[in-house]
């Protein structure tokens, strides 16, 4: 017996046949125990005071009382960096998606049976999933400049790096008797993938990519303070200078919109699934 055992012993149950059976106690105690520990190193090594949060969290409420009303006029001048945002997103998904194709195709076991490409392939969209997309706009202002080709190639990068792992996980899961049955009738790989799998996988392929987007408005609103365009350059302009009723109207207009999006995104992702 375990130790886990002898603190908390498995319960008898006994049978309508008289027969009696151990029924281990549930490990939920375990699991509380180890996230606690967890919380309570982490809250050591954050420094992370309750009492700061408590006697400082009405200033938020400043903040937030004083973005109400909100600078209607300022409007005329959110527009253009609006449209930014939606075009950053809207072109970055877009070719983040597509690129990432063949790549996952590549990513595929049962699509690809050499262990060394999968394994490559899987290597190369976990390490551009690992970077920040902030990090990798900061990287593309450094390469292109400043401006909004950068943003676009920050989102087109986390869109890779995010559409292609859940494409080869789809692409994991279809049917092969098509696939397999185009091989053996002399077609190539590629011809198969695209006559085969390419039907299978496209509409969640589609709605997977209209969910992208969603989030990469949310994402290119922030780019502009590592300097990718957008609304993220008014925004942390007016937070630098505390107008927080012209941040209050950027806000609302960039909530309009993604409320928007998500509910056209959300109306075509029903029709494709």
């Amino acid at each position: 017996m375990n130790l886990f055992d002898k603190v908390f012993p498995p319960r008898t149950i006994t049978l309508a046949n008289g027969k009696q059976i151990k029924k281990p106690r549930s490990r939920a105690p375990l699991y509380a125990a180890a996230l606690l520990a967890m919380a309570v190193v982490s809250v050591e090594v954050t420094g992370f005071d309750m009492g700061v949060l408590v006697r400082r969290i009405g200033e938020f409420f400043v903040i937030l009382g004083q973005m109400i009303p909100p600078r209607w006029d300022y409007m005329s001048q959110i527009w253009q960096p609006l449209f930014d945002t939606i075009k950053m997103s809207l072109l970055g998904s877009f070719i983040g998606s597509v690129l990432v194709v063949p790549f996952a195709m590549l990513a595929s076991t049962n699509i690809i049976h050499n262990r060394a490409v999968v394994a490559a392939m899987r290597l190369l969209l976990s390490i551009i999933r690992t970077l920040p997309t902030l990090v990798s706009a900061l990287i593309a202002t450094y390469v292109f400049g400043l401006g909004t080709l950068a943003g676009t190639t920050a989102i087109a990068i986390f869109t890779f790096a995010y559409i292609g792992k859940i494409l080869y996980e789809e692409i994991e899961t279809v049917d092969m008797g098509p696939f397999e049955a185009m091989e053996a009738m002399g077609a190539t790989k590629t011809r198969a993938f695209l006559s085969a799998i390419v039907p299978q996988v496209l509409p969640s392929y589609l709605s997977n990519c209209l969910f992208c987007f969603e989030g990469n408005v949310r994402y290119a609103s922030i780019l502009g303070y590592v300097g990718a365009g957008g609304l993220g350059l008014i925004l942390n302009e007016k937070i630098g200078w505390r107008e927080y009723d012209s941040v209050g109207m950027i806000l609302l207009a960039l909530f309009v919109t993604v409320f928007i999006i998500e509910t056209v995104s959300r109306a075509a992702r029903k029709r494709l699934v």
